[in-house]
């Protein structure tokens, strides 16, 4: 599949000289492929034309063996489909109340993967489904999953769509997508940090995705900040979600005698120069700057990704950000990381999810983790 990817369509003797099988393995593999309805044969109109037996060309059936990325957020369902051939289908979310029931998120799932799907969905139809969720989740080939919640849904999601189930760290899939199709495409050593309802990130490293011991890699969000701070939902006090998640800022902000709803509302103060609002984004900056420059005075990333709602203040939020990480990096005598925002936005994780897919359809074929990134439309 990865030479039909690469080169196109392929007779059987091509593909035989490609990839070294012999014409026993060879035969069984196409044959396999062909009756899933992932490979096609087709005679050529050329080769048609000509004397003697034409010889057949396989190709990919774009329309089988598809990829589904699912994201499950507190407040939204966000889906991304891959076709056989490694091109995006499309991408589609829909918000849904807090209190939305497992099974009704689920089906959610079903009807967006259904309409880019040109309404064909079955089960089976997907070769392989991804799942981004909150909360750490540890490698399969390590841990098992970490809490119930998480066995349940993939259990769930495996019966409704009838397919295998990979599941990762919403956040940390977000980071895996933007350096194959985002702002750090073709970066080896990346670090992201996501400033949304929660604070969380995650870590590139070599080019692999950094999942840590037990999941727990890229919590950037549980930092100490402010030791007398706020408490965290963690547990800990005044850990950088609790200054610069959008709920935090907001509530910063009306502290102040503000009165934004949402982050339109600030980012509208913001440009109308609003004085308070720019001090409550400094502060936040700072913070953040600080924890970005210990983070990476200990990794060494060559870019470091911003994405989330806050990142729509623009400079207000980033100058602090670089200020402080201009100063660390002239104390510590190291080059400053290159600051950029992300540009997936909320299909981020979805696409991640599809990614996490391709790398481990991949994984332990020399080569074949760069043919695996496909295109993005």
């Amino acid at each position: 599949m990865s030479l039909l990817r690469e080169h196109g369509p392929l007779t059987r003797a091509e593909l035989g000289t490609l990839c070294g099988l012999s014409r026993t393995t060879l035969y069984d593999a196409v044959g396999g492929l062909m009756d899933s309805g992932t490979v096609l044969a087709s005679i050529p109109a050329a080769a048609q034309r000509k004397r003697g037996r034409p010889a057949e060309v396989l190709d990919l059936n774009a329309s089988a063996g598809h990829l589904l990325g699912i994201e499950f957020t507190g407040r939204a369902v966000r889906v991304a489909v891959m076709d056989a051939a490694h091109e995006m289908v499309g991408t589609a979310a829909e918000p849904h109340a807090h209190d939305t029931s497992r099974q009704a998120r689920i089906d959610l799932a079903w009807r967006l993967a259904h309409s880019l799907t040109g309404q064909t969905l079955r089960p089976g139809t997907f070769r392989g489904i991804a799942l981004g969720v909150l909360g750490p989740v540890a490698s399969p080939d390590r841990d098992p999953l970490p809490t119930p919640w998480h066995n349940t849904v993939s259990a769930l999601v495996r019966e409704r769509f009838g397919a295998q189930v990979l599941v990762d760290n919403n956040t940390r899939l977000a980071t895996l997508a933007e350096t194959i199709w985002g702002a750090a495409a073709g970066e080896r050593n990346v670090l992201y940090l996501r400033l949304s309802d929660g604070v969380g990130g995650g870590l590139v490293i070599g080019g692999t995705l950094h999942r840590g011991a037990h999941g727990r890699s890229g919590m950037f969000g549980h930092i100490t900040v402010e030791p007398d701070g706020a408490p965290c939902t963690c547990g800990g006090t005044g850990c950088l979600e609790t200054v610069a998640s959008v709920g935090a800022v907001l509530d910063a902000y009306r502290a102040t005698g503000g009165t934004a709803a949402d982050m339109p509302d600030l980012v509208a103060a913001l440009e109308s120069d609003d004085r308070t609002a720019r001090a409550v984004m400094a502060r936040v900056g700072a913070h953040v700057g600080r924890v970005l420059a210990d983070v990476s005075h200990a990794v060494g990333p060559d870019l470091i990704v911003l994405g989330g709602e806050l990142v729509d203040a623009g400079r207000a939020l980033m100058a602090p950000i670089e200020h402080v990480l201009d100063t660390h990096a002239a104390q510590r005598s190291y080059e400053v990381p290159r600051v950029v925002p992300a540009v997936l936005g909320d299909s981020g994780t979805a696409l991640g999810a599809i990614a996490l897919l391709q790398q481990n359809m991949t994984r332990g074929v020399p080569g074949q983790q760069e043919r695996a990134r496909g295109t993005l439309a």
